[in-house]
């Protein structure tokens, strides 16, 4: 008799995770129901009921007022949002206001529209290096911010980052971008419902979000966006989202996003000990192959639930579908660059050389992961680099 294939692990968590139960509870109801949340009538009151409530949901949950909370279709258009919008506001009071700072390590959400503003209206991009364990290099933004503060429109240091996990300052950099007047945003998309975020201790002036990074829907996403700081709309139309979004909201995705952080929110302290276990659990196992090295932090400065390796000798795509094989899926890096064939440039402005970050990994644990998930992998990785590293070399044009 055959048997059926055991269940693939999902380790991929970090690209998107699992809809959590309460958020699909949450939606399911309103996906069958009319009702604009701008028309008058009952359904359209209905409908703004259940969209300000996520709202003030999402706000408590952030440490944030509600009229701060703007919703988007995601974390990439809040942080599209952010950065153009902020700095259009400023450039039109102010046109000295013509240097972007960002760290060397942010999600291409934030580096690609930051290029994009460069090109099209000739202002001119700082990136801030970090160090070998993916921390920006505070010293070299002070610097930077004492001497230019007359011409910087905006700073975005994402508050942890997507590939390695590494915990950034953000405290420190939202206190130093307050001392000069300079409005500060964070990518804070790979961190809310994994670490504390609260918008109103960190001193940000925006912070962006995006619902299925924490059990949430996809699709759906927040900038938080302080009431006192400039920002010009990049969508126009009925003047939704504080004239700051236009578009009928997706009130089901709202609700649902707000359901799934509410949960993540009262459940973090425990989450995140028990999946920062089996993440260093899953560290035992993969360091138990020869020519293994992990990326990023090792301590509480660190994603809980992040695991990110390279693998000497061997090509990340190949160990990924190696290990897909097996029914265990994992990443190469960002997700939003998969399938690419060049290094992260996360890893390479850590300092890694090209070969080494290009044989990288990155498993992304959450409440769902268990102890079998990480065996798993863990009976399967020496024997995955072992076929790796042979098919390298004969690409190579030496011998198994």
């Amino acid at each position: 008799m055959s048997t059926s294939p055991a269940e693939s692990v999902y380790l991929d968590n970090a690209a998107s995770m699992r809809m959590r139960p309460e958020a699909v509870a949450s939606m399911v109801p309103l996906l069958s129901q009319a009702g604009n949340p701008s028309s008058l009538h009952a359904a359209g009151r209905a409908a703004r009921r259940h969209l300000e409530e996520a709202r003030e949901s999402i706000a408590a949950d952030l440490g944030a007022r509600p009229s701060e909370v703007v919703f988007t279709s995601g974390g990439t258009e809040s942080d599209n949002l952010a950065l153009a919008g902020i700095v259009a506001a400023r450039r039109a009071s102010d046109p000295r206001r013509r240097r972007l700072v960002i760290s060397a390590v942010e999600h291409h959400a934030v580096l690609d529209p930051s290029e994009a503003l460069v090109a099209a209206q000739g202002l001119e991009l700082v990136i801030i290096g970090v160090d070998e364990q993916g921390f920006i290099d505070l010293d070299a933004l002070r610097a930077e911010v004492d001497a230019h503060a007359d011409e910087i429109a905006v700073i975005s240091v994402m508050w942890a980052n997507n590939e390695v996990g590494t915990v950034q300052p953000v405290a420190q950099v939202a206190a130093l971008g307050r001392e000069h007047g300079i409005p500060v945003h964070s990518d804070a998309i790979a961190a809310a419902g994994h670490i504390p975020v609260d918008f109103g201790d960190s001193g940000l002036a925006a912070l962006s979000i995006a619902g299925h990074k924490f059990g949430g829907p996809q699709g759906i996403g927040a900038l938080v966006l302080g009431r006192d700081t400039p920002c010009a709309a990049l969508l126009r139309g009925g003047g939704h989202e504080r004239d700051l979004r236009s578009g009928t909201q997706n009130v089901a995705g709202a609700v649902g996003m707000a359901a799934g952080l509410a949960v993540a929110t009262a459940n973090l302290e425990l989450e995140a000990a028990t999946v920062g276990a089996m993440r260093d659990r899953l560290f035992d196992h993969l360091l138990t192959v020869g020519g293994t090295r992990v990326n990023g932090p090792r301590d509480a400065l660190r994603l809980p639930g992040n695991a990110h390796v390279s693998f000497a000798g061997c090509e990340g795509d190949s160990l990924l579908m190696l290990l897909d094989a097996q029914g265990i899926e994992c990443s190469t890096g960002s997700a939003c660059s998969a399938g690419v064939a060049q290094a992260s440039h996360v890893l390479l402005a850590m300092g890694l050389p090209t070969d080494t970050a290009r044989g990288s990994l990155r498993f992304s644990l959450a409440h769902t992961s268990t102890a079998d998930d990480v065996d798993r992998v863990g009976t399967a990785i020496g024997g995955v680099v072992e076929r790796a590293r042979a098919a390298g070399l004969v690409a190579s044009g030496g011998r198994a």
